[in-house]
């Protein structure tokens, strides 16, 4: 066994080059999803050296390869992340896992601003964060701003139908502000008034979403955006995913006809 992982280790850097050399970066997407799934389980079957399978160790693994991540958006030509770090579900667990794992998230975000690289771009509903966070959330936004690199949204406390409810509510605040009436509101209606309000306002949507960990489910996740997307569902867990991985997604992008509804 250790002879083939020996083999394998030497063979991937191989791979990886085939497939980069292969790839048509002007059939890459502008704007791609990930849902980083499977810390815990990862953790659980990878016990440390002293036996820590706890969830706290994969989510520290998962966070360390948000960097890598990027690097290869980068190397792609890729525009606009959308990393799905905490779910407006995830504060249904124990408190001390949300606490720890709020720690952690607040710890990789700061690490993403200290490279100086990409505008950092925090999506989710901030109400459900301690206002610690949501401060340090937006000072980094704030920071970042004119940043030329990739665009990372960082969906914390983060559901697709929160997100969509959000939209029609402020759509719903603002207009009725000018005074219009409860049928005004509900005639100009539509989905690009929609749009306006999502926390991606201004962006375009993902034509990539890559979930990790096998599920192959969206679990709500840029659900109005992904109406047209291509999706892509990678066996491995979150912290080894490879940059063979991620190339074998772009791989299957390109390789597939969007024909968009037409």
């Amino acid at each position: 066994m250790k002879i083939k992982a020996i083999i394998k280790s030497a063979l991937y850097p191989i791979y990886e080059r085939r497939l980069l050399r292969r790839l048509d970066l002007a059939n890459t997407p502008n704007h791609i999803g990930v849902i980083l799934d499977g810390n815990r389980r990862w953790s659980k079957e990878n016990p440390s050296p002293t036996g820590d399978t706890s969830a706290r160790r994969g989510h520290i693994a998962g966070a360390e390869k948000i960097i890598e991540l990027l690097d290869w958006c980068e190397e792609t030509d890729i525009k606009v992340v959308t990393l799905w770090l905490l779910s407006s579900d995830n504060f249904k667990r124990p408190s001390d896992e949300v606490q720890s794992l709020l720690g952690i998230i607040n710890d990789a975000v700061e690490r993403l601003r200290s490279t100086g690289r990409w505008k950092i771009r925090p999506v989710g509903s901030f109400d459900l964060l301690p206002e610690s966070l949501q401060k340090t959330l937006k000072e980094i936004e704030a920071s970042t701003a004119n940043i030329e690199g990739i665009t990372v949204n960082v969906a914390i406390g983060y559901g697709g139908r929160l997100e969509i409810i959000d939209a029609v509510r402020r759509y719903i605040a603002e207009s009725a502000s000018f005074g219009k009436s409860a049928a005004e509101i509900s005639e100009a209606l539509s989905a690009e008034k929609v749009d306006q309000y999502l926390y991606t306002a201004g962006q375009p949507d993902p034509e990539l979403v890559i979930r990790t960990s096998g599920e192959q489910r969206l679990g709500g996740f840029l659900l109005w955006q992904s109406h047209q997307s291509e999706f892509y569902f990678c066996e491995a867990y979150w912290p080894d995913f490879r940059k063979v991985d991620f190339l074998r997604a772009l791989r299957s992008y390109s390789l597939r006809e969007r024909r968009l509804g037409k």
